[in-house]
């Protein structure tokens, strides 16, 4: 699979484009039912990438450590579930469980969130202050599947720190990778590189 870089349209400041979104056993959950009091952490994913699955588990424990500092954290699916099941509700559930993801996982069927937030890869991470401001966008870390590091969350754990310490924010961060978000069929963004 070839690796996709993350764009940058959402720009430092930008406030977080709104949602309501169900999970995999329908119940809505909207951006207001997710934001911490001291921000939010939104994550483009699914169940089949490699890079998701390498760093499955270190996420779910890096949701519960920034929970507990008083930011939450949201998954969504954006692929095209017709043409990629395994990422589709039922397997979400499991895959949840299994990474321990206690944080909502939400389905975008429509691919209207995605396009707004400019995701592109999977896993793809934005980070919102308590304002919803965005005041990161970029990869977890330096860890990639098959690149003999273990996933920290390094970079993302440092955004969260100078986030809350009311720091400025990262300087280009290094953008997300992964797998290219499935487009259905006439959503491509002019942006994916498809």
């Amino acid at each position: 699979m070839a690796e996709v870089l993350s764009t940058f349209l959402l720009k430092p400041g930008d406030r977080a484009p709104h949602f309501s979104l169900p999970t995999a056993d329908g119940i809505v959950t909207n951006l207001d039912d997710v934001l911490g009091a001291n921000g939010l952490l939104v994550v483009f994913a699914c169940n089949h990438c490699p890079y998701v699955v390498h760093l499955a588990d270190a996420l779910g424990d890096f949701a519960r450590e920034i929970e507990s500092r008083g930011v939450g954290t949201v998954a969504i699916v954006s692929n095209d579930l017709e043409k990629y099941p395994q990422d589709g509700p039922e397997h979400m559930k499991e895959f949840a469980a299994t990474h321990a993801w206690d944080f909502p996982y939400l389905i975008d069927a429509d691919q209207k969130v995605a396009r707004a937030y400019a995701a592109a890869c999977t896993p793809d991470f934005f980070l919102f202050d308590a304002d919803l401001n965005l005041t990161y966008a970029g990869q977890f870390d330096d860890s990639r599947p098959r690149g003999g590091l273990q996933p920290t969350g390094g970079d993302l754990g440092e955004a969260v720190r100078r986030m809350i310490a009311g720091e400025p924010p990262m300087i280009r961060p290094y953008p997300s990778s992964g797998c290219n978000i499935k487009w259905k069929p006439g959503n491509e963004p002019t942006w994916s590189g498809l």
